[in-house]
């Protein structure tokens, strides 16, 4: 059976149709694969960056829980000046161990903030008392009873302060 030249040119475009039909497919299947492929990549990125977020965090909470023994043992070294000499030697091994806490906090970025003569910002600051006084202009920090500590931009802890206001008027 010989085919006749109409029969041969639908069997070419059939052909040519089921070709283009296979090229479409392709196309789609590769535009899903490389969709499928970035997705993946930016989960496996968004999965490495709540990783990251959820250990610093936990670093943060955990040294803001030695903070405050820190500040006791602060302040316990600072009335040892006018005791005995064993109390002296005492205080300057338990000042050694204090500076390895601070090397340990400085080791992981851990910064004080310094707010004394500094403008009051509340998201740096907790305000524990308004002195009135005009030394200093209202609004700026006239004591620090509480060191505030960040990790790089972020609050560990707030300082807490003395701001100052301008003293009331008497009349």
């Amino acid at each position: 059976m010989t085919e006749t030249p109409e029969s041969q040119e639908t069997s070419q475009e059939e052909k040519k149709t089921e070709v283009e039909s296979l090229q479409e497919q392709l196309s789609d299947y590769k535009d899903k694969y490389m969709r499928q492929l970035a997705e993946m990549e930016n989960m496996r990125k968004r999965l490495q960056k709540e990783r990251q977020e959820m250990t610093q965090y936990a670093m943060s909470n955990l040294i803001a829980d030695f903070l405050s023994p820190i500040d006791h043992m602060e302040n316990a070294l600072k009335h040892t000046e006018n005791n005995s000499d064993e109390v002296k030697h005492w205080a300057l091994g338990f000042k050694m161990i204090l500076n390895q806490f601070k090397d340990v906090l400085t080791s992981n970025n851990v910064k004080e903030m310094d707010s004394m003569g500094k403008a009051f910002d509340p998201n740096n600051h907790e305000a524990i008392e308004m002195i009135e006084t005009d030394e200093y202009p209202p609004g700026t920090i006239v004591e620090e009873c509480l060191k505030g500590f960040k990790i790089g931009d972020k609050i560990i802890r707030p300082a807490r302060v003395k701001v100052a206001k301008a003293p009331a008027k008497s009349e």
